[in-house]
């Protein structure tokens, strides 16, 4: 086995892994067969209260974005002894279940909503979900980054600032979140520097590992 395909054979076994408690991952994935995942704005409005449902319990989230034939995330997992609010297991009700599988009941519950709203059948998503783990602050911010300038990446819009589907607008926001806004903020030190670092260029090449496969 060559070099190349060993590294390549390595990366994908990461990406099965399953999530650890109290990491940072970049979590995305696409349509199959680069099919559209949203059609119409409540496609996306559906994902968005799936997500807050399932993955919310499990996982604090730093930055998303919701593109039409794909998606990516950013966030981190909460450790086992922090449930959520109102999370915690009742007699005769499962327990909150590990946030592999949080993330696979929201995707899966979106799948069967979306084939039956518009008489589907199949697969919709290339793959199960894939994972990548953010290790250094440097990685984190460049990713928070590439994730909202993808719109503006792939053509859907001139100015990433206009896509009504990532966080970005939310994160500068003073409306109720789910998003870890104050922390992200603190992160750039004030708003104006989270702004500006937001004009920059993403430099892909520094973050190639963290990024996988470059959806078109």
């Amino acid at each position: 086995m060559t070099k190349e395909r060993h590294q390549i054979t390595l990366a994908a076994m990461k990406q099965r892994q399953p999530l650890q408690h109290g990491c940072v991952y970049h979590i995305y994935n696409r349509g199959n067969n680069r099919e559209n995942l949203f059609r119409e704005e409540r496609n996306y409005r559906y994902f968005l209260q799936l997500y807050a449902r399932h993955v919310s319990p499990v996982a604090d989230t730093f930055a998303y974005c919701l593109l039409r034939n794909h998606f990516h995330l950013l966030v981190r997992t909460k450790g086992p002894q922090e449930p959520s609010r109102g999370s915690e297991p009742r007699e005769g009700y499962p327990p909150t279940p590990t946030p592999t599988q949080a993330f696979s009941h929201c995707f899966n519950a979106y799948a069967q909503g979306f084939n039956k709203a518009y008489g589907r059948t199949g697969s919709l998503f290339e793959s199960s979900f894939k994972r990548i783990e953010v290790t250094t602050d440097r990685y984190f911010t460049q990713l928070l980054f590439y994730i909202h300038f993808n719109p503006q990446k792939h053509g859907f819009v001139k100015d990433f600032r206009e896509w009504p589907w990532s966080s970005y607008s939310s994160l500068l926001d003073t409306k109720p979140t789910r998003l870890q806004r104050a922390e992200v903020l603190d992160w750039f030190g004030t708003t104006q520097h989270f702004q500006n670092f937001h004009q920059g260029i993403v430099d892909e090449k520094a973050i190639a590992t963290l990024i996988g496969d470059d959806f078109d």
